[in-house]
């Protein structure tokens, strides 16, 4: 074997060497990235999934509560209320008549489950008073029945809008009118007045709109027999009513 001969073994070999040194040096690296990405992907994990290694980052933001009904507008009443077809007068609406024939703020006192807390109200249009006069019940006892009505209503639906209307004038002297009189009743008119103020509801003035020309008397054309009243005083009082029964709550 001559000297080129021995030169090109010897390169060969060498190169063979490099080779598997080369093989070796990427073999480890590899095997070490391997390691640094599986070590990466548990710690990512370890701190995502456990609670204790969490950041929180709490924020305070305040939130206004609404309580929000369905709209079941109550009508709570005597007779004025009962022989009165709300219904036809507010179609769009949902009404419930609450009204019953003869009753005092004693009535409605004793029955209030049935009368208003059973029907979730969003609103209560309130007219009472007129019996408790035919009655004999003091002004003094008739309004602070008014008031526990009020109250009663208010904490136990106090998501509910109260509004109270005046008490309907009469025909003084008529069959119907019999122990009431325009004058008491424009007094407890202003004790009504007052107990809404204090109590922080809507108070409706329907008398005024209900008297006649010489404003000393309820409108012939609006009642029936002094009392209650005809279709036309209905649509009179519809209109004074309607601009509270559309209000947003």
């Amino acid at each position: 074997m001559n000297n080129v001969t021995r030169v090109r073994k010897n390169k060969k070999i060498y190169g063979q060497k490099v080779i598997v040194k080369s093989y070796k040096i990427h073999k480890v690296f590899f095997v070490l990235l391997f390691i640094s990405l599986a070590f990466n992907t548990f710690t990512i994990y370890h701190f995502a999934t456990f609670n204790h290694h969490k950041v929180k980052i709490v924020t305070k933001t305040k939130i206004k509560e609404k309580t929000v009904v369905p709209e079941n507008i109550v009508f709570l009443g005597d007779s004025l209320t009962y022989r009165w077809d709300i219904e036809k007068a507010f179609p769009d609406h949902n009404i419930v008549n609450s009204g019953i024939d003869g009753n005092t703020t004693v009535d409605i006192l004793d029955d209030m489950e049935k009368r208003v807390y059973r029907y979730n109200p969003s609103k209560v249009f309130l007219l009472i008073g007129t019996n408790d006069i035919q009655k004999g019940y003091s002004d003094t006892k008739i309004i602070d029945n008014i008031k526990k009505i009020l109250d009663s209503t208010k904490s136990t639906r106090p998501q509910a809008k109260i509004y109270i209307e005046s008490l309907y004038p009469v025909v003084d002297d008529s069959d119907g009118a019999e122990d009431r009189t325009n004058k008491r009743i424009s007094d407890i008119n202003d004790k009504i007045k007052d107990l809404a103020k204090e109590e922080n509801i809507t108070y409706i003035d329907v008398y005024d709109s209900l008297l006649n020309d010489s404003k000393d008397n309820l409108n012939e054309e609006y009642t029936k027999e002094g009392l209650h009243m005809s279709d036309k005083g209905y649509e009179v009082i519809a209109n004074v009513l309607k601009k509270y029964v559309n209000e947003k709550n």
